[in-house]
């Protein structure tokens, strides 16, 4: 017997009717335009390549503020070993835009860079500033926008400071881990390296020096000036010698 009391029992049992097609794809339009500023975005397709992007400040063992647009070293190091593993992705594209970051995670993204089987080609657009710099030329061929710009200057502590010789000596032996990585890796000598890194005069509040996309390339630190279109023509090239070069399941060479 029906409870008359029970609001339950007088609920509608009909379905509710089904959203028309034309308000579901309207609702996707608008979606699309509140997050990606499209109406359409092109339709995912499956490639050999994996980009990864360096943006923002390098985050380290500290967590930066909320309205900080970091790159945090433990997302990108389990994808680079992923796409190591992966045998769908033959060549790595990395993006920089970075004003630099944390020292020790920005290098051990820029050997786990320069230590990948795969072709690897990094392309620097806006900037690649401070320990940007290692990770730009970390890859088998850097490439830089023309007027993307690279700021060099000496590593610099936050917190507490104490005043002892121990502790230049620590900054010391820990600039010369990004000197020796970035002079081992590009062409540039190590002492106009160091020379561009402890030049006065051009920064206002700080040492160092701002080369801009040709100036990267004039002092060896950058392969080449160019694009994305430039990054991807390198790096296919460089999958298709390394496709020529591993033998096939019968031994003889592709």
């Amino acid at each position: 017997m029906t409870n008359p009391f029970d609001p339950t029992a007088y609920r509608n049992e009909q379905p509710e009717p089904a959203m028309p097609d034309d308000k579901k794809k309207m609702g996707s339009v608008v979606e699309n335009i509140q997050q990606l500023g499209t109406a359409v975005t092109p339709a995912p397709t499956e490639s050999n390549i994996f980009c990864m992007t360096i943006i923002g400040q390098v985050e380290g063992h500290l967590i930066l503020p909320p309205q900080n647009k970091t790159t945090k070293y433990e997302h990108i190091i389990p994808q680079l070993v992923a796409a190591e593993q992966s045998p769908k992705i033959e060549g790595v594209l990395i993006v920089l835009n970075t004003v630099g970051g944390d020292v020790e995670a920005g290098l051990a993204i820029a050997e786990m860079i320069s230590t990948l089987s795969k072709p690897t080609v990094t392309l620097v657009l806006g900037g690649g500033h401070s320990i940007g710099v290692p990770i730009a030329v970390a890859g088998n061929k850097s490439l830089i926008a023309e007027t993307a710009t690279m700021t060099i200057h000496p590593i610099r502590m936050n917190g507490l400071v104490i005043g002892v010789p121990q502790t230049f000596e620590y900054l010391d032996k820990m600039q010369e881990r990004v000197v020796r990585f970035v002079t081992s890796h590009s062409r540039v000598m190590e002492h106009t390296f160091k020379e561009l890194m402890f030049k006065t005069g051009e920064l206002t509040r700080d040492i160092g020096t701002t080369v801009i996309g040709t100036d990267a390339v004039r002092y060896g630190l950058i392969d080449a000036v160019g694009g994305l279109g430039d990054a991807l023509r390198e790096l296919n090239a460089m999958i298709e010698m390394r496709r020529a070069s591993i033998p096939a399941p019968g031994g003889i060479p592709q």
